[in-house]
């Protein structure tokens, strides 16, 4: 199965610091036909988000130096990119890290461990439009 619309694949970044929660992801999007960008931290997502415009972007909080939060935050600004959803990836699952992840501009909470279903589920509810069809990030 490819998801994708006009022969293009979607693109879903990963930014974790965990190599472990990177290639589950990756695994579990590319099995699902999605093509995968991956970023060990915040500083290395910025770099790439420019480059490869994902249609959705995962991103754990506790990372070091930038950490969720402020990445979000910065993707959010982007005039280029504040359309694109970002869900927050956390093991915490406090209100209060929902509702910092909320003024930050994140579209979603998943909480780790995260299932296969719940991954695809977070990108299917994201990345479709009103109409059903996917939309191509140009």
């Amino acid at each position: 199965m490819t998801t994708s619309l006009g022969g293009v694949n979607l693109k879903v970044m990963v930014i974790d610091d965990s190599s472990t929660i990177r290639r589950s992801a990756e695994i579990f999007l590319s099995q699902a036909g999605y093509q995968v960008v991956l970023a060990e931290d915040g500083f290395d997502a910025l770099a790439k988000v420019n480059d490869h415009k994902p249609a959705l972007i995962f991103c754990d909080i506790l990372m070091p130096r930038l950490d969720g939060y402020q990445t979000c935050a910065l993707i959010k600004k982007s005039a280029k990119f504040h359309a694109t959803p970002v869900v927050m990836l956390s093991s915490k699952d406090g209100l209060f890290d929902r509702a910092r992840g909320a003024m930050v501009g994140s579209d979603e909470y998943l909480t780790k461990p995260f299932t296969k279903d719940s991954l695809l589920k977070a990108v299917r509810q994201h990345t479709q439009t009103a109409d059903g069809a996917i939309p191509v990030i140009a």
